[in-house]
């Protein structure tokens, strides 16, 4: 039984993690959380609330689950939230193609269209991992899942998110004047998202409905600098660059923030920062810096979207280095075409001290010709091309020479219907698209990380080093027996805890000794023993769960001591007298 396989049966028994509708013999790719699971997530998220949003004076949203098509139209979702998938053509088993090449043992490189992976799969002779059957040529399947919205027949078209970022970019504008119209500004967003992953077949690590913390912070691209990056200059990360990936050396560079920065191996302050702080949160949790690293994407692996993304990793026994959090310059490609397929202006206007004579970009449509390749359709382009920046739509026809137009798939404008001239004109201030940074983290990657590196054995026995910050229950109140008003002076501890804010479990079955052994297994920080002596001189016994230590403190003292210790301002042995006694 491997590492992963104990965590499972760990997490069936206590409450934690398990697979969900077990009773009907449950679906690969969906997990349900028990009591002890859903308290130890909600605590994980909150630190990185804490830390990553209320401390940087940044802002939080909640949008919907489910958006119309438009938005993925204009997000690019629908054109290129894409996996290449095969199916056997003996026991119809569906597999991501990429995967069963790499586990006949052929290292695949991002980016192969399905034709180059068909020519592996037949040049290799690969099976089905199965039954031995014969593969089907590769097929592009769309990742989102579609829904109607509304009742039959007037339904519109639309598919549950697979990432939380659009709903910061289709509300940008508002959250942006609600705030003061200051940047940067990050938008953060902790959400359900839903993608239909052809086979996942790795627990919690590849899910088809997930919890994902999407943070959005907009900056003007002419002042990407970050006002904490000095508080995290020194700190050191763990890169694996692109360059070392191509030259197959995948050495990792060890280098302090700052020495990234002015290497140019990150290329922005924003992003440093917030990468700096991610490595920062995982040490938090419990994972040691030396198991964790940044790797760059190559080219062909980034989104259609980034200008750099990194994918932050931690090695996990089963899996190798895994992804639970990733950071991309996403530019100003989201506003960009948002503002584009919906007409709305969610340009930031910035005024100069005094007006200045500027040389700008001014866009004349063809509309004669636009009418006559168009039709009926004419005025509405010309109504929406009015409406866009011009300079994106020239860097657009510049790229690729042509421009689909919203709503209209495969309907293209060309060169000859539109002219860009530059003009100049006296203006009070500049008007530009915000740029995003998005760190983006998997919520149920991050929590299983937590419970393998939290996971020891001793004696026999199964002990969860869960941080005391995270941990779901941060305290067990036990009656030493359950006899001569011990259970009630317990009792009397228990509340006092609880009506302290202090998430804590009162424990009277069984002996002393199981009742640790139940505390150590779940994760409990803390037991609080009541005994004799408590009766006598209204102290109690605290035990810690990683040293099996002992001290003696006063009954008045507890709750701040315990809340002290929860929040790292003291160490155990500082909590009170060391006692000696057996674990």
């Amino acid at each position: 039984m491997d590492l992963y396989d104990k965590i499972s049966e760990l997490g069936k028994r206590r409450g934690i993690i398990f697979p969900s509708f077990e009773i009907y013999g449950g679906l690969s790719g969906f997990f349900d959380y028990g009591p002890l699971g859903t308290t130890l997530k909600r605590n994980l998220v909150n630190k990185w609330l804490e830390m990553f949003v209320y401390k940087e004076g940044m802002v939080e949203i909640e949008s919907t689950i489910i958006l119309p098509a438009t938005v993925f139209e204009a997000s690019g979702h629908i054109a290129h939230f894409t996996d290449v998938m095969t199916k056997c053509k003996e026991c119809n088993e569906a597999y991501r193609i990429d995967h069963v090449i790499e586990e006949a043992g052929i290292e695949v490189r991002e980016g192969l269209k399905p034709d180059e992976l068909n020519q592996i799969i037949k040049k290799e002779n690969i099976r089905c991992p199965k039954c031995s059957g014969e593969l089907e040529d590769a097929t592009v399947v769309n990742l989102m899942f579609k829904v109607d919205i509304g009742p039959y027949g007037r339904s519109v078209v639309g598919y549950g998110r697979p990432e939380a970022a659009q709903g910061q970019f289709v509300d940008f504008k508002r959250i942006y004047m609600s705030e003061r119209e200051r940047l940067p500004l990050g938008i953060a967003q902790v959400a359900k998202c839903l993608r239909n992953e052809i086979a996942p077949r790795k627990g919690p690590i590849r899910l088809r409905e997930f919890t994902i913390i999407d943070y959005e912070i907009f900056f003007d691209p002419m002042s990407p600098s970050y006002t904490g990056i000095d508080t995290v200059k020194d700190l050191r990360l763990r890169l694996l660059t692109a360059k070392a990936q191509v030259s197959k050396t995948s050495q990792i560079r060890e280098v302090t923030v700052d020495e990234a920065l002015k290497a140019g191996l990150i290329g922005n302050e924003i992003q440093a920062y917030f990468l700096a702080l991610s490595i920062k949160y995982m040490e938090e949790l419990g994972v040691p810096f030396e198991n964790q690293r940044l790797r760059e994407q190559l080219p062909e692996e980034k989104a259609h979207y980034s200008k750099q993304t990194f994918d932050q990793e931690v090695w996990l026994e089963r899996w190798g280095w895994t992804e639970i959090s990733g950071s991309a310059y996403r530019t100003d490609y989201d506003l960009s075409r948002h503002m584009m397929y919906s007409g709305e202006d969610l340009r930031v206007f910035e005024p100069y001290k005094k007006p200045k004579k500027v040389k700008k970009i001014e866009l004349k449509l063809n509309k004669e010709l636009i009418r006559k390749d168009f039709g009926s359709e004419a005025n509405r382009i010309i109504n929406l091309l009015s409406k866009s920046d011009p300079g994106v739509l020239k860097k657009i026809f510049k790229e690729t020479g042509k421009f689909e137009v919203p709503g209209m798939v495969s309907v293209y404008l060309k060169k000859q219907h539109v002219n860009f001239d530059v003009v100049e004109e006296e203006v009070k201030g500049r008007y530009f698209l915000s740029h995003v940074i998005e760190p983006s983290f998997g919520v149920d990657r991050i929590f299983y990380s937590i419970l393998e590196y939290s996971y020891t054995e001793r004696n026999g026995r199964i002990i969860l080093r869960i941080p005391p910050d995270v941990a779901p229950v941060k305290a067990f109140v036990l009656p030493l027996v359950n006899k001569d008003g011990l259970p009630e002076l317990a009792d009397e501890v228990y509340r006092k805890m609880i009506n302290h804010g202090i998430n804590v479990k009162y424990d009277d079955s069984g002996s002393i000794g199981k009742r640790y052994a139940r505390s150590d297994e779940i994760g409990v920080p803390i037991c609080v023993t009541v005994d004799y002596d408590s009766v006598k001189d209204e102290t109690v016994t605290l035990r810690n769960r990683d040293s099996w230590k002992q001290v003696r403190v006063k009954s008045d003292d507890l709750t701040s001591l315990i809340l002290s210790y929860m929040k790292g301002e003291k160490q155990f042995e500082e909590l009170g007298t060391h006692v000696e006694k057996s674990s």
